[in-house]
């Protein structure tokens, strides 16, 4: 026979594997405890001199740019792993991810009234003399950097615009609960638009192949192509160059900026992904309501 105990097992599990560990009491108390400020700051110089050690010594050997791309990718890191290992994100991520794949069908329609306009304006852009000229001269560091650029653009913007997705919730939900009720949005809306960007990246790279001309692109460019080393270099030559993965990468990174921006603009975009996901946090806040009786169940005795 069901009891209160073995019910708010089941409630906490149901909690994780949906991508809301701060609903569970114990997991919230130490993701608390892990955002306290005596944790906090020692991360945070750590991972400033994480930055600054990663910087100093890709600069002199770089250059200046991928030496501040090593230096915010190497305080990124630092911080990522922290919230994987304290804040529990790793359950919010996998969650999203399972959810995406699991949705591709449902995902396949949203995406596609963004993608038309979006590859008719970026395709122009591909053909474009000045875009090689500028993308293609980006090196790796000043590359990097643009790219980490558009992301936080993008990441900033979901999160100045999704929290309004979640007026019609709950407004009793507070604190840590409602932060992750804002990254399960975060999140899944983030690994739709890493999928979106990874295709047009594809995309490119098999248009470039198939109807770029190297003696073009060596022109645009103002000198002579770099072709990559190994087999895929043997097989394609100049047709698969540095130069080409630029460009795909550059304008890659700009669709998913773009994506991101229409993802919560558009309207009956809004409707049809947030509909479906406010739904399962709709569902999270009434098991919220009865966790917290079992809570209460639980307690007194």
């Amino acid at each position: 026979m069901p009891t209160p105990t073995t019910d708010r097992a089941a409630a906490e599990r149901w909690f994780v594997e949906h991508g809301l560990p701060y609903f569970v009491d114990d997991y919230r108390a130490a993701v608390a405890r892990g955002l306290r400020r005596s944790r906090l700051l020692p991360v945070l110089l750590a991972a400033l001199l994480l930055a600054a050690v990663a910087g100093a010594v890709a600069g002199p050997w770089l250059g200046a740019a991928a030496g501040l791309g090593a230096a915010l990718t190497a305080f990124g890191v630092a911080l990522a792993a922290y919230a994987v290992a304290t804040l529990r994100a790793w359950l919010i991520v996998g969650w999203a991810v399972r959810r995406t794949l699991r949705s591709l069908g449902l995902m396949l329609p949203l995406v596609t009234r963004a993608l038309p306009l979006l590859l008719l304006f970026i395709i122009f852009l591909f053909i474009n003399a000045e875009v090689w000229q500028v993308a293609a001269s980006l090196d790796g560091g000043v590359l990097w950097v643009a790219v980490l650029l558009f992301a936080a653009i993008a990441v900033g913007f979901l999160l100045t615009r999704l929290p309004e997705e979640l007026d019609s919730v709950d407004d009793e939900v507070r604190g840590l609960e409602r932060a992750n009720l804002v990254l399960v949005l975060l999140v899944a809306q983030a690994v739709q638009v890493l999928l979106l960007a990874l295709a047009v990246f594809a995309f490119f790279i098999v248009f470039g192949l198939v109807a770029m001309a190297p003696e073009v692109v060596s022109q645009w460019t103002t000198h002579p192509l770099h072709p990559l080393d190994g087999p895929l270099g043997e097989l394609f030559g100049t047709r698969l160059s540095l130069e080409l993965l630029r460009v795909s990468t550059f304008l890659a990174a700009f669709s998913g900026l773009y994506f991101t921006v229409y993802a919560v603009t558009d309207e009956l975009y809004r409707r049809q992904f947030f509909s479906s996901v406010i739904h399962e946090l709709e569902r999270a806040v009434r098991a919220r309501a009865a966790y917290r009786l079992l809570r209460g169940d639980e307690e007194p005795g």
